[in-house]
């Protein structure tokens, strides 16, 4: 009991809670199941008649609740449960009735209760899409109505629900069934009928339902359908309908004229009627179609909206090709804007539509003078200095048409007018760039093309209305550029390129642009400005090739491989600008580091490769032959600092390269050391020492190279006297290696060392330098002795530079030293040929 009465009281608070909009249908649903399902499991085996009565009252809205939240499938459970009470209700009055009256009164109480069960049924094997079953329970209901009369306009609207919930999914065949048991339902009892508005609103679907189902093979039902539901109630929705389908049948003139004579009584809007009118002439009845539009301004005289008519009549004698007719009813419609028969706002807007797009159609047929036409047409509803600027554009338009006719005058005056509409359009900017192409002036063409590219950077401040899409600055720019060219004009497509180059977000676009720029730039119009024209090419269309390539793989319609071949063209258009600025070194490197840059997004092949480390190469000879040259210190150091970063590139490129193939004879390994040694000898790198030592270990080090290390070495800023000399030395043991000494070479290596170990003007030397250098004296007789190709003046200057060192010995009173070193200067006066006489 106590469950039972708690069941009761949620059930009592979910009906009040609901009426206040407290909980949702969903939550009233729950609530409900929750409450119904106590009240069942607290049923007796023998429950009283409140009892039941109860039982089926919760469980008929339990079901229609799951129903109404679209869970059909839960509600079929209640609804039987509900049947079942229903049959135990019966039972136990027929047990308790005392005569026949009784259970008469006792089988209509349950027939009501039986016939909302079946409904609710019904309703929920319709949402389930079982057909057969809601046509089971529906037959049941229909039934029950000869007991039950006043359930008629109930079932019948029923029926017509479940038609037009079954047209919505598009099934044809059981909408059809549906709307046909609702109208026949609704004619069972005329004392409780839906009404013949329904009834007609029921043929009316239905003929709908015939006609979308298959128009050839339900046509005449669909007729049947609307012509009954047109005489059950007179409807606006009927006339179209029918005239719809007898369009479809492809029935005569006259049955159509018929069909609307039926209907010129009935109150219809003015849209309704050109729907109509619409529709005839869309069908090809033309005659049919412009008499019901003649007829139309009868009945709305006095509509402020009578344009619209025009408006369609225009509009299908165009589309008839009936243009010479258009052209008179459009001359009516100008004449009467000045004679105090305007159009609507709405309507005027919409005939300039019509008369632009009419003109446009003879501009794309090349037909300009007769696009001219139509376009007077549209100006000849705008006063004298008006200021719009539809107008602008209007003139714009024009003025193309001018163009092409070369009225270059007329052209002129028509973008004067769109500069008074509109000066701050881009559109009107392109205009007045047209014309001065067309007149040759670049100055005029050049100024318009920086307007239009001031405009293309902020299209938002100007409101121009009339923007296409935010690409819009970018393709009048392109075909700025595409104009300029086509009329041989570089230097204004330069500068309209240069614009284009900073506003095209489309790579594709871009790199053509660039493309053509560099082409342009390279070409001999910018001769005369080379300066210029270095500028542009390094700091601008290469450098935003370079940015973009850069950027470019996060864009869908620019693949890797159009991304590869961009940067070849580009890297190969640096590297051909780098070779031609052979005499100014700082170009050359810039262009050769460029090339460089745009060449890593190249896959690394070898052919890549082998580039990018000549590039390097190139770029650090560039910035220590300009180290070399007299710049300040801080300059000096920052060119150094930077080859060596081209170095430390260029060695791990080498590195990867050599994998590739035999390098045996290139000299880069040469070359990379000679670069280094320069740059950290003269950037004063305490490194450099390091960096010998595995110099001095190589086997197959050249004689040159080891001479040009000593160089470097003492070169200014540089000063590593014992790094040159161990280079020397080096360079000397591979002179005397070798099968056949070259004298000439060996003796200027000799002369190097001597020097470097023997300096001149200095008389406390060393005892132990003194013996090294004798040695270095005794070879240069040893290599005399053997060959008589050693250059005299070596010799003499061998034999001095002995006796010069014995005499700074006798100075400081060292005799005996004094005699050794006179007396090895002697030993070199053998040796001299024609000079021997003036030293003896």
């Amino acid at each position: 009991l106590q469950v039972e009465e708690s069941a009761i009281n949620l059930w009592n608070w979910t009906v009040t809670k609901h009426t206040g909009a407290v909980i949702s249908d969903e939550q009233r649903a729950k609530l409900r199941f929750v409450a119904c399902r106590l009240i069942c499991l607290c049923e007796g085996s023998d429950p009283p008649e409140g009892t039941i009565r109860r039982q089926i009252l919760m469980s008929m809205k339990t079901g229609k609740g799951w129903i109404d939240i679209g869970k059909a499938g839960l509600a079929d459970g209640f609804l039987e449960n509900a049947m079942n009470s229903v049959e135990k209700l019966y039972a136990k009055l027929r047990k308790g009735s005392e005569g026949e009256a009784d259970i008469q009164v006792h089988r209509a109480d349950v027939e009501k209760s039986l016939f909302k069960v079946l409904s609710y049924q019904a309703e929920s094997a319709v949402a389930q899409a079982d057909f057969q079953k809601a046509v089971m329970c529906v037959q049941r209901c229909k039934d029950m109505l000869m007991k039950l009369p006043k359930e008629t306009c109930y079932l019948s609207i029923l029926c017509y629900n479940f038609g037009v919930e079954t047209y919505e999914r598009k099934r044809y065949e059981q909408s059809s069934f549906w709307l046909s048991q609702s109208y026949d339902i609704g004619k069972m009892d005329m004392k409780y009928s839906v009404g013949k508005e329904m009834q007609a609103k029921v043929l009316r679907l239905l003929a709908t339902t015939y006609f979308e189902w298959d128009c050839t093979l339900y046509l005449d039902k669909a007729l049947k359908a609307i012509s009954l539901a047109n005489q059950e109630n007179l409807h606006p929705a009927g006339f179209f309908l029918k005239v719809k389908i007898l369009l479809k049948s492809g029935a005569s003139d006259e049955d159509i004229n018929a069909a609307l004579a039926e209907f010129m009584h009935l109150e219809m809007s003015l849209d309704f009627c050109l729907n109509t009118a619409k529709l005839l002439l869309e069908h090809g009845r033309e005659s049919v179609g412009f008499d019901f539009l003649k007829s139309v301004p009868e009945r709305f005289e006095s509509s402020p909206d009578l344009g619209k008519i025009t408006l369609l009549h225009i509009e299908f004698l165009l589309q008839n090709k009936r243009e010479l007719l258009a052209k008179q009813k459009i001359e009516e419609v100008i004449i009467g804007h000045y004679t105090g028969k305007q159009l609507l706002p709405e309507a005027l807007n919409q005939l300039h539509i019509i008369l632009w797009d009419r003109a446009a159609k003879h501009y794309e047929e090349k037909n300009y003078s007769e696009a001219l036409h139509w376009y007077n047409y549209s100006v000849s509803f705008y006063t004298p200095g008006q200021i719009d600027q539809n107008l602008a554009k209007l003139q714009r338009n024009m003025a193309s048409c001018y163009l092409h006719l070369k009225q270059l005058d007329k052209a002129k005056e028509a973008v004067k007018q769109a500069e008074r509409c509109d000066p701050n359009s881009i559109f009107t900017k392109f205009s007045v760039y047209k014309i001065a192409v067309m007149e040759n002036d670049s100055d005029k063409a050049v100024e318009a093309v920086i307007e239009m590219g001031k405009l293309a950077e902020k299209p938002s401040e100007h409101g121009d209305k009339l923007r296409v899409d935010k690409n819009t600055g970018s393709n009048l720019l392109s075909l700025a550029a595409q104009i300029a060219l086509e009329n041989d004009q570089q230097i204004v497509a330069i500068k309209a390129l240069e614009y284009l180059s900073e506003h095209l977000q489309d790579c594709r676009q871009l790199f053509a642009a660039l493309k053509c720029l560099v082409r342009l730039m390279l070409s001999k119009v910018m001769a005369e400005n080379a300066e210029k024209r270095w500028v542009c090419l390094k700091n601008h269309f290469l450098t935003v090739a370079h940015k973009k390539l850069a950027e470019s793989f996060t864009e869908e319609n620019f693949t890797g491989d159009m991304r590869i071949l961009e940067a070849h063209w580009f890297r190969k258009v640096a590297w051909n600008l780098a070779v031609q600025f052979k005499d100014s070194p700082e170009k050359m490197r810039d262009f050769f580091v460029l090339s460089f840059k745009l060449s890593q997004f190249c896959p690394s092949d070898k052919a890549v490769l082998i580039a990018q480390k000549t590039c390097l190469l190139m770029a650090a000879a560039v910035d220590l032959e300009m180290g070399r040259q007299q710049v300040t210190p801080s300059e000096q150091t920052e060119l150094f600092s930077q080859a060596l970063q081209h170095l430390q590139t260029c060695k791990e490129i080498w590195k990867v390269l050599k994998l590739t193939g035999d390098f045996a004879k290139d000299p880069t390994d040469t070359l990379l050391l000679l670069y280094e040694f320069e740059a950290r000898s003269k950037l004063n790198d305490p490194t450099l020492h390091n960096l010998m030592e595995s110099v001095w270990e190589q086997p197959q080090i050249e004689i040159k190279t080891l001479e040009i290390i000593a160089s470097l070495a003492m070169e200014s800023p540089a000063r590593y006297p014992v790094l040159c000399k161990k280079a020397l030395k080096s360079a000397l043991n591979l002179h005397r290696k070798q099968a056949v000494i070259d004298a000439v070479k060996f003796s200027k290596c000799l002369h190097s060392l001597i020097n470097i170990s023997l300096p001149t003007g200095l008389t406390d030397l060393d005892t132990c330098v003194l013996q090294e250098v004798w040695d270095y004296f005794e070879d240069a007789l040893s290599v005399l002795s053997s060959t008589d190709a050693y250059p005299e003046m070596e010799i003499l200057w061998l034999m001095t530079r002995s006796w010069n060192t014995g005499i700074f010995q006798y100075t400081v009173g060292k005799y005996k030293e004094a005699e050794q070193w006179c007396g090895l200067g002697m030993r070199f006066l053998n040796h001299l040929g024609s000079l021997k006489k003036s030293y003896e």
